[in-house]
């Protein structure tokens, strides 16, 4: 068995399915680890959504910020923005059911997989998220808070939960958070993360990659960083599989892979066979253009 984990796909529908022909994916064997943002800004959300739920024995799909922003539209507490392409899921005849489905993907995903990349096989420890994790939670704290959120997601009340979901206070996260601060401290983390200082504080401005060059973005304030570079980050000891950053575009290392490549801005689309790290990618049109 193989386990495929893959970029944000932002409603590139086609690039997908090549991206799967390319791996060979045999649903009888292989898993499929998606990263989020299955929708919007692409050109076709509702194929990607209806692909994504049609493949949900052999897939797992966490939630990203343009997944948790569509569930608001359809809930009546955000407005589209300019630049959606979610119209199309909202108006499909099954709506509701592709709703419901995305409001119950998990938030983090924390797996094992069994690694081939070096002398003597060994199990590795692999969380799967959006965007990041700050650096004062470990792998348990992680699924543990996801969970929470999750859990408030799946309520009677959930679309009272989502209304509360968006906004940049708390930027810090503490234990002693409540309510709507505290579920929205989680998701910012998980959905929203690129720089925070030491103590897991986050820029929400900066977008840029570390290294880039010029000034598409602003760069993050002194004492921050990217997530993943801070020292005493507490999930050192697993691999974590992200998306979202793509301006950072694919990186591959021990302790962590990003896979964002740019699929929607005309860059490719990417899995990573996380058993030995095996790169697949397939160039992709350019949906959107920057700016």
């Amino acid at each position: 068995m193989s386990t495929y984990a893959i970029g944000d796909l932002q409603g590139c529908a086609a690039s997908y399915d090549a991206l799967l022909e390319r791996i060979a994916f045999d649903p009888r064997h292989d898993r499929i680890w998606l990263v989020g943002d299955l929708v919007n800004r692409g050109p076709d959300s509702l194929t990607a959504l209806r692909r994504a739920m049609a493949m949900d024995a052999s897939t797992v799909a966490v939630l990203g910020n343009h997944d948790l922003h569509l569930l608001a539209v359809s809930a009546g507490v955000r407005k589209s923005g300019k630049g959606d392409t979610i119209a199309p899921i909202l108006a499909a005849p099954d709506a509701d059911v592709l709703l419901d489905w995305l409001r119950h993907r998990p938030l983090a995903h924390r797996g094992t997989v069994r690694s081939a990349r070096e002398a003597g096989e060994r199990d590795v420890d692999v969380l799967m998220v959006h965007a990041g994790i700050l650096p004062t939670w470990d792998a348990d704290d992680t699924m543990r808070l996801a969970g929470e959120v999750e859990a408030a997601l799946r309520r009677d009340d959930w679309r009272t939960t989502l209304a509360g979901l968006f906004g940049n206070r708390p930027a810090r996260w503490s234990e002693s958070l409540v309510d709507g601060d505290r579920l929205r401290a989680i998701v910012n983390g998980l959905t929203r993360l690129r720089y925070c200082s030491d103590d897991g504080r986050i820029d929400f401005d900066a977008k840029d990659a570390p290294a880039a060059t010029g000034v598409a973005f602003p760069a993050p304030p002194a004492g921050y960083r990217p997530w993943f570079e801070i020292a005493t980050r507490r999930t050192r000891d697993a691999l974590v599989v992200f998306g979202h950053w793509s301006t950072l575009g694919l990186m591959v290392r021990d302790d962590v892979i990003a896979l964002d490549s740019g699929c929607v801005w005309g860059g490719a689309l990417t899995a990573v066979r996380l058993e030995d790290r095996a790169v697949f990618q397939v160039p992709c049109p350019q949906a959107l253009r920057p700016g």
